[in-house]
């Protein structure tokens, strides 16, 4: 009878200790809240980001020239639409992605100043893989498409810019994304318009709720 009461326990022992285990198994998602490897990000949370501190965002004419937009206040918003287990692809709908236009300025010749950065057909998808690369993709049938509006003497200009997507890395020592000479085309807009726009951010950090994201 000893015997098998200790059976008894030994098994409920090693059944309380699978219960416990199967909450870490279940965290080992794509995307995490406080470290690599910790809790699991919810479908629906939302995430956001600043731009990273003491960074701009640009969006210049050529990929290695400094003639263009810059601004010091940007943001985006997404919310997690699937987070499997890691290695994988997270998915995410991004809802919003603002420019502050009283910290954009230009240094075009015969612009006075940026009357605003507008993000247009938002929402757009994304995915976000184990290994960090975050792609941002439109609607189908549509482009990612920004609107700048350019205050000079004649008045208010407006460019418009199209892309077919833009593509980041993501980054665990920051949880960062960063975004580097993201190519648009000009699809409208006077000569004061750069034919293309380059777009280079670093937004960090990346939260839910406050609490850094990992990608793992």
């Amino acid at each position: 009878m000893r015997t098998r009461s200790l059976l008894v326990l030994a098994g409920t022992a090693t059944a309380l200790a699978l219960t416990w285990a199967t909450p870490a198994s279940a965290a080992g998602t794509v995307l995490t809240t406080g470290s690599t490897g910790g809790a699991a990000v919810a479908v629906g949370d939302t995430l956001t980001a600043p731009l990273a501190s003491g960074t701009s965002a640009t969006f210049y004419s050529s990929a290695t020239g400094t003639s263009g937009v810059k601004c010091t206040g940007s943001q985006f918003t997404a919310k997690v639409t699937a987070n499997p287990a890691a290695p994988g692809t997270a998915t995410e709908s991004v809802t919003a992605h603002t420019f502050d236009s009283s910290t954009c300025t230009s240094n075009v010749t015969g612009v006075l100043g940026v009357n605003g950065i507008t993000i247009n057909n938002l929402p757009y998808s994304a995915t976000v893989t184990s290994d960090g690369t975050l792609t941002v993709s439109p609607p189908s049938g549509s482009v990612i498409q920004a609107t700048v509006q350019l205050r000079t003497l004649l008045g208010t200009v407006t460019c418009v810019y199209q892309a077919p997507k833009l593509t980041g890395k993501a980054d665990n020592a920051d949880s960062s994304i960063n975004f580097t000479n993201q190519q648009f085309a000009k699809t409208s807009g006077s000569s004061l318009c750069f034919a293309n726009g380059y777009f280079t951010a670093k937004y960090a950090p990346v939260t839910d709720a406050g609490v850094r994201v990992y990608v793992n």
